[in-house]
């Protein structure tokens, strides 16, 4: 968006290089990926886990990275880019390796998607690494990043989300009422302990609004439909929607599993968080993030949600410090920062 709205003239191609490069390796990777984090994820957890500290999972990675980097050789003589933008370790392995040989000359950026780092992004022959902070700069150098190379520009997001809409507005579109509104989130795909955390909610002594967005996830949507027809709470459920930033300008909080991308965008509308099931690995590491800055608090389970929002509700100046540290830690201005390091990289600017 940013790229070519600052840009006139500009073009950029979005594709997924794994699914180009081999699409039943991609499957297999993307299926096992689902399939683990859903029904057993203290496995990938320990698999993140092994990728940090021993060298063979890494080694194993590496290997079929290079036997794949010729058919991304292929994709950029067909492109021709400028600039490479990787938002995923594994091409960018590639990148690094085509780059060795002199097969590739191209600027190559890493952008950085999660609030934590981690040994699959540090690669030779690469010209940038965005960073979601300037606490996961100095991460990345302790990994031996080069300081010049790590750029603490943020997550880029949808400029939807720079903007905050009239909040008593959209509660009359959407009729709600003017009292504290939560907003449940459980990823693209639905995952977590969104269904406990709503029935949590609907049984909770505060007189609360719900906002629900289960994604991808069929049965849930259903599950909580019903649930919603038996109460007397306002409560809106909704699968997909490309009205995520108005229902954040309509909330008081944010319950979401911690990804990276709901995270950013929850920052910069100075949203308070309730994070809950966070996969062992990244999103556990953004999870300890927030936490640690004061930014959100945890909920262990459905069970201890009631006591999280009393201690909220009932302490004021714990939320007033919430909003402060989002504010603190957000990036509006990241899409902007990147693109003009792209630019610079790419000799245009």
């Amino acid at each position: 968006e940013e790229l070519e709205r600052s840009c006139p003239g500009s073009k950029a191609h979005i594709i997924d290089a794994m699914k180009y490069v081999n699409p039943i390796i991609n499957k297999l990777i993307i299926g096992g990926y689902l399939n683990t984090v859903k029904n057993t994820p203290m496995i990938y957890g320990k698999l993140y886990e092994m990728s940090e500290s021993g060298e063979n999972l890494t080694d194993l990675t590496k290997t079929v990275n290079k036997l794949l980097s010729f058919r991304l050789k292929r994709l950029i003589s067909e492109y021709k880019p400028s600039v490479i933008v990787c938002t995923h370790p594994f091409p960018l392995q590639m990148l690094s390796t085509l780059k060795k040989k002199d097969k590739v000359k191209v600027p190559v950026v890493a952008v950085l998607t999660d609030y934590a780092t981690h040994s699959f992004w540090l690669h030779d022959n690469i010209e940038a690494y965005v960073v979601a902070h300037e606490y996961i700069k100095y991460e990345m150098i302790n990994r031996g990043a080069p300081e010049d190379l790590v750029y603490p520009y943020g997550i880029p997001v949808s400029k939807c989300f720079l903007h905050k809409k009239n909040r008593q507005e959209l509660l009359r579109e959407f009729g709600f009422d003017d009292k504290p509104t939560a907003l449940v989130m459980g990823g693209s795909l639905g995952y977590g302990e969104v269904h406990g955390t709503f029935k949590a909610l609907m049984g909770c002594k505060k007189d609360l609004q719900i906002i629900a967005i289960t994604g991808s996830n069929r049965k849930l949507l259903q599950q909580l439909e019903k649930y919603s027809s038996e109460t007397n709470k306002k409560i809106l459920v909704l699968s997909y929607t490309n009205r995520v930033s108005d229902f954040m300008d309509m909330a008081d909080f944010i319950i979401t599993k911690p990804g990276g991308m709901t995270v950013s965008e929850s920052l910069i509308k100075e949203l308070p968080m309730l994070v809950m099931s966070p996969i062992p690995g990244q999103e556990e590491k953004n999870a300890h993030f927030l936490i640690n800055n004061g930014i959100a608090a945890r909920i262990l389970s459905a069970d201890n949600l009631d006591n999280v929002l009393f201690q909220l509700y009932d302490n004021p100046n714990r939320i007033k410090y919430m909003k402060e540290m989002a504010r603190f830690f957000a990036k509006p201005n990241a899409s902007r920062d990147i693109v003009c390091l792209l630019q610079k990289l790419s000799g245009n600017g």
